[in-house]
Formats: structure tokens, C-alpha cells, sequence
């Protein structure tokens, strides 16, 4: 990810099922979302050694979501993320992607298990992620006075 990206992150993180599902980042600008890319997406890069990556298509490498590991302060696991934009939904990019982002993390980590969470009507992300091997663990809030979540879990030895 690179500040060069930061039209696409204007573009997905505007998408109206980002901000009902994930939440509005206030990215509206060029300059909000190469601050975003580096406060946030390259930091955790920096701190972690793992976060989101650019989802391209192979043929015109067109950007059309992002998936990776991320590791956030809320949860004790690793978790998977991902997020694409509209035209590219349900034409399995998001499985595709998700998979290798897990295999990766297998190699790269040696991750005993891996979390996910999703908002508990996200209907779409909930089929993915139980399509991949993912089990419901339970509902939870991130941190105090926020809305809970879909939590699961996946074991990496589970293929």
C-alpha cells in the first residue's frame, strides 16, 4: 500500500457497505487517504509486520479490494480483513484472496488460529468467511460502548 493509492481508498472507503459495516474512517480527500495509508495501513505494517494489501485484478491491474492479516489492540489473535468494492462482490475475488492471505500467514507467522469479525448483519462476509473454515466463537463488543460483532475463529491447521 503506498499514499499513491489514494484514490482507490477514497473510492472504497466512501463505498456505502464499508461505511455500514466497517465505519466511516472520514477518508473524503486525496489527503485524507494518503494520511490514512500511512497513520494507519503502513503503521501497522511498520509495527506489526503484517496489515492490508492492494487486491489488483492480473489483467490490468486494476485495484479492487483489500485483504491481508491485521492485528488490532481490541483482539488477542491476528485477524483477517477484507473489503472490495462493489462491481468485484460475489465473483469470488474475496475467497480467492482470502485463502492466499491465510496460506501466506501460515508460512509466514506460524499462526496457531486466525480471527475474523464482521457486523452481525453482514450477511455476505459471514457466508465467506464460514465458506473458508471459519466457526462462530460469539457476539462481542471491540471495546467499550461499541456495537458487538460477529467474532470468529479459524485453526491454521484446519487446511
Amino acid at each position: 500500500m503506498h499514499v499513491d493509492d489514494a484514490d482507490f481508498i477514497v473510492e472504497l472507503l466512501n463505498d456505502p457497505d464499508w461505511i455500514e459495516f466497517i465505519g466511516d474512517k472520514h477518508v473524503h480527500s486525496r489527503d485524507d487517504a494518503r494520511r490514512y495509508i500511512e497513520s494507519a495501513l503502513q503503521a501497522m505494517v511498520a509495527r506489526h509486520g503484517l496489515g492490508l494489501d492492494i487486491v489488483e485484478r492480473k489483467s490490468g491491474r486494476v485495484p479492487i479490494g483489500l485483504c491481508g492479516l491485521i492485528k488490532r489492540d481490541a483482539l488477542e489473535d491476528v485477524d483477517l480483513g477484507f473489503a472490495f468494492l462493489p462491481a468485484w462482490r460475489a465473483m469470488g475475488y474475496a475467497r480467492e484472496a482470502s485463502l492466499a492471505v491465510l496460506a501466506h500467514g501460515a508460512r509466514t507467522f506460524v499462526l496457531p488460529q486466525v480471527a475474523a469479525i464482521t457486523s452481525m448483519h453482514n450477511v455476505r462476509s459471514i457466508r465467506l468467511l464460514e465458506s473458508i473454515g471459519f466457526v462462530f466463537q460469539r457476539t462481542r463488543a471491540l471495546f467499550p460502548g461499541a456495537a458487538d460483532v460477529n467474532f470468529y475463529l479459524r485453526q491454521m491447521d484446519a487446511g
